[in-house]
């Protein structure tokens, strides 16, 4: 079966990277390839890339479709956080880094992944088979105040209290379809969302580890950038959304110190400059990849560090 996967923000994308032939780029979220196969034809043939997934099927697509790159592209099956420290270890410098966060089509198209409610699936919801943590075992095992802990910050869920008592009442929940009515009938149905959704995606969050890899790789990904080096990070909810957001206003700034203080002594400089305002949003009526509409592109390009004083 062939996974057709359609790439979000990819003329967006390609504008703020700017990619350049005879750079190296590096996809830490490479996903089925389609951001990086127009990446690298940029690149020209001195170009190279590193590509990085944690799903074995994307590894697979990844493997067949550069199959006659040669070296000029390194596949690495991973997860983002591990592969860049392992890159940062080893002192590599790249020119370009694209990270494409969330759940991709073929993913969500796969019933057995157990990413949808749209149809009737075992609660799975690994990016990397691999692991042992699934969503089935969060609903099934985890205290009641945890999963509500985890409704409620991961899927902004204002009904949160509620799901997680009822989840635990109705133990054992096997499958997608079994959650995600009981998910509505507590929650109904609010415009074109499904009442379920913020629910699938908290646990979602949780399984991955998503937000706390999100926080933790940023940095790394700094040092990974040549100076003049650029970064494009694409989120699809507000959490991740909000540490890029707040990661690249930090960044952006010589002095974090608080507004009040009058003297600088946090000894912080700026490391990055944002390449846009604000963020580029996916388009609602996108009719090649509606899952685009809660996208958001955000960039930063590295800056040359300053000459430490004597």
């Amino acid at each position: 079966m062939t996974l057709q996967h359609q790439p979000v923000l990819l003329d967006d994308t390609i504008q703020v990277l700017d990619p350049k032939p005879g750079q190296l780029y590096l996809d830490a979220t490479a996903g089925f390839g389609g951001h990086a196969g127009a990446i690298l034809d940029r690149l020209g043939p001195n170009g190279r890339a590193i590509l990085v997934d944690r799903d074995a099927s994307a590894i697979r697509a990844l493997t067949e479709r550069f199959k006659d790159a040669g070296e000029r592209v390194e596949i690495i099956h991973s997860s983002y956080l591990e592969a860049c420290e392992r890159l940062a270890d080893e002192g590599m410098l790249v020119d370009l880094i694209l990270l494409d966060l969330g759940v991709s089509s073929p993913q969500i198209d796969q019933a057995e992944r157990g990413f949808s409610f749209r149809a009737d699936a075992p609660l799975d919801m690994r990016m990397d088979q691999s692991q042992s943590l699934t969503a089935g075992h969060v609903v099934n095992t985890y205290p009641q105040i945890e999963l509500e802990r985890i409704i409620r910050n991961y899927g902004e869920e204002r009904h949160a209290r509620a799901i997680a008592r009822d989840i635990v009442a109705a133990r054992p929940i096997e499958t997608t379809k079994q959650l995600a009515s009981l998910v509505r009938k507590i929650v109904g149905r609010s415009g074109d969302i499904d009442g379920a959704t913020r629910t699938f995606q908290a646990l979602r969050i949780e399984v991955n580890s998503e937000l706390s890899q999100l926080q933790e790789a940023l940095p790394i990904l700094t040092r990974l950038l040549v100076p003049g080096g650029r970064i494009a990070v694409i989120t699809f909810h507000s959490l991740e959304d909000r540490i890029v957001k707040q990661y690249f206003d930090q960044e952006s700034r010589d002095c974090i110190c608080p507004p009040k203080q009058p003297i600088c002594t946090c000894g912080h400089h700026a490391t990055l400059k944002k390449l846009l305002n604000k963020p580029i949003a996916g388009s609602i009526n996108d009719a090649i990849n509606p899952r685009a509409r809660s996208a958001k592109l955000r960039a930063a390009a590295k800056l040359t560090p300053k000459p430490k004083e004597v």
